[in-house]
């Protein structure tokens, strides 16, 4: 072998450049970094690349793998949330003589669906009548204050549902849903209703025009509270023949949201309630006994949907579960994840002040996600629930990462976090498989400055996409 042809396969070898080489000319630009690749499965880990692992970064959504790990850990992977049903008064023939406690149980996931079992158990119980009011107790935690811009903007309009309010007693993810379908004739206004009732608990604003075949479909939805109380607003155009859309968007406040839909389904049963609705963060008297109760999805499920959606709502409901004290705030939701991820050897410093991430006070380090998602991975009876919430490029429900070799596409599981304001953050972090079925972690947190331009996910993940590969195939 001549002297050029070996240094050709040198040059080509991948162990050669089996760093973060490429990742790190995002410095050039302005950002700064903090990433660490290792392998786990040795007496020692074994480090791959690294980029300041110490530094203290935004880690944005990444935080949902705190959150989630700290939840396992807690409770468990078949751990279930229960809603139920209760009250102090006696049932006398039929008629329920006091309040109708809804006692909100801190599940992210609880569905109408949900909810009409609990009506369906309610008159299994005898109860016909509620000589009383229903009451929505959200005495866990509720309501929480809002600490971010996004979700303080929410409490009188708001354009998303990942802004939607938090409460232990909040259902459908604490967002309305409207149904938008076309009219049969161009030139009219859709049609509109309620995803999950006939009955009309809040005003829709329509002025969606349909028209003609193939026309294209567009619509805008914002959600204001005002006098009426919740109102959606609705404009644009969907065409005759379009599929009918679902649009979601974040309640005012999420407890009254459920006191709507509780008690519209309580008279579409047939089970008359005498007072008007209310909500307390009163927590029900001992006396109560419960009289319907329904279990969320088990932990594992919940947190596969936080995680592949990166679910914002329901990673903060999750988190505060973990205070046990009453009328938990998410500070101490955060408190409860510092508590976890300072309990892990060699982690270091950690500021988290929700489960979210939403929260741009939220701080860790690569090296400090590593040692969480390696603390996970020695936990055999844990790691198959938690890796399991993180998407494969190949296969995750987030298209923006299918990308890369096929190397990348299918040895890496990841969670991704993403920040726009104040600043931009990029975050990834995650597990890989190398060639020769090693297993590994990586951390990688890009943020940005005031001064620094909007970095895209393809400035990103392609150069991190290329250094994984390298060191997936060096391995």
């Amino acid at each position: 072998m001549t002297a050029g042809v070996a240094a050709a396969s040198l040059l080509a070898s991948p162990a050669l450049f089996a760093d973060f080489s490429r990742l790190g000319q995002l410095q050039d630009k302005g950002f700064s970094i903090s990433a660490e690749a290792r392998l786990l499965d040795t007496d020692a880990p074994e480090l791959l690349g690294s980029i300041n692992p110490a530094r203290q970064m935004a880690p944005a959504s990444v935080t949902k793998a705190y959150m989630a790990a700290a939840l396992l850990n807690r409770f468990g992977p078949q751990h279930r949330f229960t809603s139920q049903l209760v009250s102090s008064g006696a049932i006398d023939n039929g008629i329920l003589r006091g309040d109708l406690v809804f006692e909100g149980g801190g599940d992210p996931g609880l569905t109408t669906e949900n909810l009409w079992r609990l009506v369906q158990r309610l008159q299994m119980a005898g109860v016909d009548e509620v000589d009383g009011a229903l009451v929505v107790s959200q005495w866990r935690f509720g309501p929480v204050d809002c600490i971010t811009n996004d979700r303080c903007n929410a409490r009188t309009r708001v354009t998303n549902a990942y802004s939607a309010p938090l409460t232990s007693a909040g259902v459908n993810f604490g967002s309305w849903c409207v149904n938008v379908a076309p009219s049969q004739v161009a030139g009219e206004p859709a049609r509109t209703t309620l995803c999950d009732s006939q009955l009309p608990l809040i005003d829709i604003d329509n002025q969606v025009i349909t028209r003609p075949a193939n026309s294209g479909t567009e619509i805008s939805a914002e959600r204001v509270t005002d006098e009426r109380g919740d109102v959606m607003r609705l404009s644009g155009q969907i065409s005759t023949n379009a599929m009918a859309r679902d649009i979601y968007r974040g309640a005012g406040d999420a407890a009254e949201e459920t006191a709507q839909i509780l008690l519209g389904m309580l008279n579409q049963a047939g089970i008359a309630v005498r007072d008007p609705w209310r909500v307390t963060s009163t927590q029900p008297l001992a006396s109560a006994k419960r009289l319907a109760a329904v279990d969320g999805q088990p932990l594992q499920e919940l947190l596969l949907r936080t995680m592949n959606y990166s679910n914002n709502y329901m990673a903060d409901v999750l988190a505060l579960n973990l205070v046990e004290t009453p009328q938990a705030q998410l500070r101490q939701a955060g408190s409860a994840l510092e508590v976890y991820a300072e309990s892990l050897s060699g982690h270091g410093p950690v500021t988290l002040y929700s489960g979210s991430g939403l929260t741009t006070e939220n701080r860790t380090s690569a090296h400090g996600v590593n040692v969480m998602l390696e603390d996970m991975y020695l936990k055999s009876s844990l790691f198959p629930s938690f890796v399991a919430a993180f998407q494969s490029p190949a296969n995750g429900v987030m298209r923006f990462i299918r990308r890369g070799s096929s190397t990348f596409q299918n040895n890496v599981m990841l969670k991704t976090g993403t920040l726009n304001q104040p600043f931009a953050v990029r975050a990834v972090a995650g597990y890989f498989r190398t060639a020769s079925g090693r297993w590994g972690v990586f951390s990688i947190l890009v943020n940005g400055s005031g001064n620094t331009p909007y970095i895209s996910w393809s400035e990103v993940l392609d150069p991190l996409s290329l250094d994984l590969d390298a060191m997936i195939l060096a391995n």
